[in-house]
């Protein structure tokens, strides 16, 4: 892994797993998530990962026209690095998933490693009064479903967005998942210095216990050993423990609200900038710096946000 005393700082501001009835915090409109990602970036984070959801019921939307409402005033807000998914939702086509990405070619993107059950059903039991109809059947469907993300997908991913010179956060959400990426950067569709994001606690991947975070390091060292920089994030209540383990072993953090909705026990966040605040204090207190937004293009080899295709907020007018 390479090392670095500068802590990426990430934040997934909306996701496409928790809907608008389990949080009142959870942004939905584009203004509530360009609202949300300035203050993540301002609270100190230096990439901010992006879904779009529809503005009328918050379910999860491919549409490049929505994500260009708020990525014009984020990116007229912030220098932060914007990160578009290419995971959506498990319920997209490849195509969907991979709209917004290829209309606004960003620094950065996120790449899924495998296919999987991909199960957060378990969160509908804790939903007492629904917003929308579509959320329950949304979250009890998803332990019916596999999250596609085929070989040939992630070829097609690589070959499409890296000619537009984005780079990529690999999301690796089990062991194997290194192994898969290994066959990519063997063939040489993968460059160093490469992001390896590793996803703890999803039903279906590596759970999120820290003897599985020290596993997956010391295996992505024995297959890339400095050609990589590690990030880590979990789901849900072990989300900050997992990401102070990441910082205390050298790599980067993300945070956010896609991730988990708790600023610790017992207290819902009200904001992804609370969220990011508290895991920038915590690195703080290792003697660990955020990443500045100039310093994180260094650290991942960027290729800059004026070679991008983002909007800009005078041509939404």
């Amino acid at each position: 892994m390479r090392s670095s005393d500068d802590v990426i700082v990430s934040c997934a501001v909306t996701g496409s797993i928790h809907t608008p009835s389990m949080s009142a915090a959870l942004p939905i409109t584009p203004a509530q998530i360009a609202e949300q990602a300035l203050g993540a970036a301002e609270a100190g984070a230096a990439v901010l990962h992006l879904h779009a959801r529809d503005p009328q019921d918050g379910r999860p939307s491919p549409d490049p026209a929505v994500y260009a409402q708020f990525l014009a005033p984020i990116a007229a807000g912030t220098d932060a690095v914007v990160n578009i998914t290419t995971g959506g939702s498990t319920r997209m086509s490849i195509d969907d998933r991979l709209a917004a990405a290829r209309t606004f070619a960003p620094e950065l993107a996120s790449l899924n490693m495998g296919s999987m059950n991909f199960n957060f059903a378990g969160a509908a039991a804790r939903v007492q009064h629904w917003r929308y109809d579509w959320e329950r059947d949304y979250l009890l469907g998803s332990a019916d479903q596999i999250f596609a993300n085929t070989f040939t997908q992630i070829e097609t991913i690589l070959s499409d967005l890296g000619g537009r010179g984005t780079r990529f956060e690999f999301e690796c959400y089990d062991i194997g998942h290194l192994h898969s990426l290994a066959h990519f950067v063997e063939r040489g569709l993968v460059r160093s210095p490469f992001l390896v994001q590793g996803v703890f606690g999803v039903l279906g991947g590596i759970g999120a216990d820290l003897d599985h975070v020290h596993h997956m390091v010391r295996t992505a060292d024995r297959l890339f050993g400095d050609d990589y920089v590690f990030s880590a994030l979990a789901g849900g209540r072990n989300q900050f423990a997992v990401a102070t383990q990441a910082a205390q072993l050298g790599g980067h953090v993300r945070v956010g609200l896609e991730d988990g909705l708790y600023l610790g026990a017992g207290r819902p966040a009200r904001s992804n900038a609370e969220q990011v605040e508290k895991i920038v204090r915590i690195v703080q207190e290792m003697g660990r710096t955020p990443a500045s937004p100039a310093r994180t293009r260094e650290l991942l080899a960027l290729k800059g946000a004026q070679r991008t295709s983002l909007p800009r907020t005078e041509e939404m007018a």
